[in-house]
Parts: structure tokens; C-alpha cells; sequence
């Protein structure tokens, strides 16, 4: 391996060290009420964001926050050494993406049948530091 290409694995490999990634896939609620919810969330201070979730009425947020302490988690066991008062975590990106799509038949009127369409999702959560760590 050449050194500009050594040198360039390092410091993504360091990059990385402060990012901490959640994902939660085939989540059964509409990626459009799931979206609302993420966008209340992106950006924010995780504890902001937690206290966000914690408050909405609505039914996805107990999700996003499921999703948020588990991100949280993973970037703990990242960083073993470091506390997450001090490191000031946010949002980094949410992302709500369509998943898998189940089809069902619904009786209608005059013998004919209509498709419902159950939609599911697929969440992702990346948490980053703002005072990067170094090591």
C-alpha cells in the first residue's frame, strides 16, 4: 500500500472514530410519519432530540428514540474513554427510507376489490461529536 493511500485510510479510520451509526429496518409505520418525526430530530443535541422524542405525541417517536440511545451506545463502546456530557453529541443525519411493501386485498363495493398497501421503513441514525477526540 502506498503512503498518500496509508495516510488517507488513517485519517478516515480517525474520522470515523467520533461518528457512531444506528440503523432500525423494516419498521411498520409509513416512511411519512416517520419523517416527520426526523425532522424535528436532525441536527439537534442528542439530549435535546431524546427530550423531543420523549414529548411528541406521536407513535413514531418512540421509535426514533429506541433508535437514538442505541446510537448512543454504540458510540460509547467506540469511545470507551470518553464521556458523553463532554463530548456533545448531535445528530449527525437521520435517514428514513421506504422498505418493503405488503399487499392486501380490501372488500368493495359491488363485488370489486381494492389494494391497501401496508408501507414499512427503514431508519438510520448517525451520531457525531463536536468536540472531537484525540487519541
Amino acid at each position: 500500500m502506498g503512503t498518500r493511500k496509508k495516510e488517507m485510510a488513517e485519517a478516515i479510520k480517525a474520522e470515523r472514530k467520533t461518528v457512531a451509526i444506528a440503523k432500525l429496518n423494516d419498521c411498520p409505520t409509513s416512511p411519512r410519519k416517520m419523517r416527520l418525526v426526523a425532522d424535528l430530530v436532525r441536527g439537534q443535541k442528542v439530549d435535546k432530540a431524546l427530550q423531543i422524542c420523549k414529548f411528541s405525541s406521536k407513535e413514531a417517536s418512540r421509535r426514533v428514540e429506541k433508535l437514538l440511545l442505541s446510537a448512543i451506545a454504540n458510540w460509547q463502546a467506540k469511545n470507551e474513554d470518553a464521556d458523553v456530557e463532554s463530548a456533545d453529541l448531535f445528530v449527525k443525519e437521520i435517514r428514513v427510507d421506504c422498505g418493503t411493501m405488503l399487499k392486501r386485498l380490501r372488500p368493495a363495493p359491488q363485488g370489486r376489490a381494492h389494494r391497501i398497501r401496508k408501507r414499512s421503513n427503514h431508519v438510520t441514525v448517525i451520531v457525531d461529536a463536536l468536540n472531537k477526540i484525540q487519541s
